[in-house]
């Protein structure tokens, strides 16, 4: 027997111990939830499964806005209290004062939901108690998003509130003329600009719904269904195993949504082979982590921030989806051409990928998974809202998991699913409510054209250093707060420095959306590359830097469409002056220059490279990717300027592969000799 042919069971690479701290990664992202058992777990999941059943109910009936808002935001808070403890000591147990916060959220939203029009009408002028239950809700919803996601995010959140109550002791720029504690409850408590605002609203209807959805996919057996597919896919080369890890992770972004348990689910099936194959213990962490950071921005689903996008620019969540298509299709023609590449640089061995059936009989049995992801679309192209796509896809998903006994979803299967449907979105929720106090007072203040202003200046006027000082924001507070805040923080405080320098809206907010994305993959808080490292064994932060390389495309191609002005046809967005053919020729030179670039960061093309070839090509991949950036850059640093340079770039690169084809060749004819 071969050691490619050796059943992977006897390596023993992924240990107890490693998958168990995995887990610890997947909870800091998503909250350690209470396990509860007896009364105490029956009353939570019949509370979390009535949460699905109502939310499911308003994707089909119109529900009012405010009164879905308020019933989403209280469902949130009650299963916070109860799933999340107030510290690690009361894990998997409900304590009597985590009653309290339940009953106060209840009589909090009840009362607004009670007021109605008289309600909303004292906005600006609250009485002492609507003062009293907004105090209480801020408080609750700050606790809430401490237990599930840490507390960087309340604590970023009083900062804006302090922010808000001393602006005229502030130094210029940042002074305003301040405001009460009862002015600023009534903004974040009473109108649809604080709590209540876009990013609830985008939580109470697309995010909880694409969750639920997600939870049916999982529990029918899809997640399994598709690495699965994967390995029968992707066999036979020794890059097998490199791309199995790619195709799967592009398939488990819709039913996962998360990007760290997306590394952990593919890691723990797909890491064994890659041990084989070759792969060291840090590369093969890094592309696991690249792997689960693609799942967050591939189409159908993308990652809750995407939701946001099409709520904040007013366009239809399908416009998102199919401004997202060619920077997925690059970032993952990356990573498959990172991974060749890794299969010549370290001579990978050929790994036998072995699936429980053949890929006919597999998808025979089990293919229908494919067609409620590609229903969400279908359902959007010809008309449906969002929701009510997603809601009959989910529809779809569940009538389709009884074709086959072992994925029926029975009723004891469909009430996890239904639980951990509303479970899974609590997250994300309570992100979005404690970032609506952010956003509204980001709005009462003027905050956001503060900013952008500050920002302008520090840049001088250039596009590029405005460029290059947002995605250092966008960056170090996703180092802090989750993906969702990243974006909501960023899109009110710094995508207006971009718009207000020309480019297009849509632009600026795909570049926040991604540069958000990316803290999943940077220190010190980079989950999916340390989850991956606690699978295969490695260095956390050399795991990391491997990660970055990988994910080369996710941190290049977003300044494409920001500082060139025919990058927006990676948008699909047709330039000025330009048409369809603009759009193929963006694609094809973006797509030639991150292939030089992953040869430069591979040290391989045709033949290892010597030093001086790896420069030569990152040049040729940045005058590719980057030529109007280049030419900028050029102009400023030496006030001279570079002619064309794609096809400078293009010469370069052809120059290159040409010289290493001719050398290699020669190496080997003398080798023969």
């Amino acid at each position: 027997m071969t050691d490619a042919e050796r059943p992977v069971a006897e390596e023993q690479v992924v240990t107890e111990e490693g998958l168990r701290k995995a887990e610890e990664y997947v909870q800091q992202e998503e909250g350690a939830a209470n396990r509860l058992s007896g009364w105490a777990g029956m009353i939570v999941t019949g509370i979390a499964v009535a949460m699905s059943l109502f939310h499911l109910y308003a994707a089909y009936e119109i529900v009012p806005t405010q009164p879905l808002r308020y019933i989403h935001v209280a469902f949130v808070l009650v299963l916070s209290f109860l799933l999340f403890p107030l510290a690690q000591r009361f894990r998997n147990r409900i304590q009597w004062f985590d009653l309290i916060p339940c009953v106060l959220a209840i009589a909090a939203l009840g009362y607004a939901l009670w007021g109605g029009d008289d309600f909303t009408d004292r906005a600006a002028v609250p009485d002492r108690l609507d003062v009293v239950f907004g105090v209480i809700l801020i408080v609750l919803v700050l606790e809430a998003a401490r237990r599930t996601t840490g507390p960087i995010m309340p604590i970023v959140s009083i900062l804006f509130i302090v922010y808000a109550m001393l602006g005229p002791y502030l130094p210029p720029p940042w002074t305003h003329r301040g405001f009460e504690v009862a002015r600023l409850v009534g903004h974040l408590y009473i109108t649809l600009e604080g709590i209540f605002g876009v990013a609830v609203d985008v939580s109470a209807t697309l995010i909880i719904m694409f969750t639920i959805y997600g939870a049916i996919l999982l529990y029918s057996g899809a997640g399994k269904f598709f690495i699965d597919f994967s390995l029968a896919v992707m066999g036979g080369k020794p890059s097998s195993a490199g791309r199995a890890v790619v195709a799967s992770s592009f398939l488990l972004g819709g039913p996962s949504g998360s990007g760290v348990a997306t590394t952990v689910m593919i890691g723990t099936v797909a890491y064994p082979m890659l041990a084989k194959a070759g792969f060291e213990k840090n590369a093969a962490g890094g592309l696991l982590a690249a792997g689960g950071l693609g799942a967050i921005i591939s189409p159908p689903v993308l990652g809750a921030a995407a939701f946001l996008i099409a709520e904040f620019l007013k366009i239809s969540y399908l416009d998102v989806i199919w401004m997202a298509i060619i920077p997925t299709l690059l970032y993952y023609a990356s990573l498959l051409f990172m991974v060749e590449l890794d299969a010549f640089r370290f001579g990978a061995r050929n790994v036998v990928l072995k699936a429980e059936l053949p890929l006919w009989e597999m998808t025979k049995r089990y293919g229908f998974h494919f067609i409620s992801l590609i229903a969400v679309v279908v359902f959007m192209v010809i008309g449906f809202s969002p929701m009510l796509s997603v809601f009959y896809s989910t529809l779809l998903a569940f009538a389709l998991s009884f074709l086959n006994r072992d994925t029926a979803l029975v009723p004891r299967k469909l009430v996890k699913a239904l639980a951990e449907g509303s479970i899974g979105v609590l997250s994300a929720a309570t992100t979005c409510a404690a970032a609506g106090i952010i956003v509204g007072i980001v709005t009462l203040t003027g905050l956001g054209l503060k900013f952008s202003s500050i920002v302008i200046g520090y840049a001088g006027g250039s596009l590029l250093l405005t460029a290059i000082y947002t995605a250092l924001i966008v960056w170090i507070i996703g180092l802090a707060v989750p993906v969702t805040a990243s974006y909501i923080i960023c899109a009110v405080i710094a995508a207006p420095a971009l718009i207000k320098l020309g480019v297009p809206d849509y632009a600026a907010h795909m570049f926040i959306f991604y540069y958000a994305v990316l803290s999943e993959v940077s220190p010190p808080t980079a989950l999916s590359p340390f989850a991956a490292a606690a699978i295969t064994g490695g260095d956390p932060y050399r795991t990391t830097m491997q990660a970055w390389k990988y994910t080369i495309p996710a941190f290049l191609v977003p300044f494409v469409f920001v500082c060139d002005p025919q990058g927006v046809g990676l948008l699909m967005k047709i330039p000025k002056d330009g048409s369809i053919y603009t759009i193929i020729w963006i694609t094809a030179i973006t797509g030639a220059g991150l292939a030089a670039l992953a040869a430069g960061a591979q040290g391989w093309a045709l033949r290892r490279t010597m030093r001086v070839e790896r420069v030569l090509f990152v040049l040729a991949g940045l005058l590719l990717v980057f030529p109007s950036l280049i030419e900028g850059l050029m102009e400023t640093l030496t006030g001279a300027d570079i002619p064309y340079p794609a096809p400078l770039g293009l010469a370069l690169g052809a120059a290159l592969l040409l010289w290493q084809w001719k050398t290699a060749a020669q190496a080997a004819s003398r080798m023969t000799s």
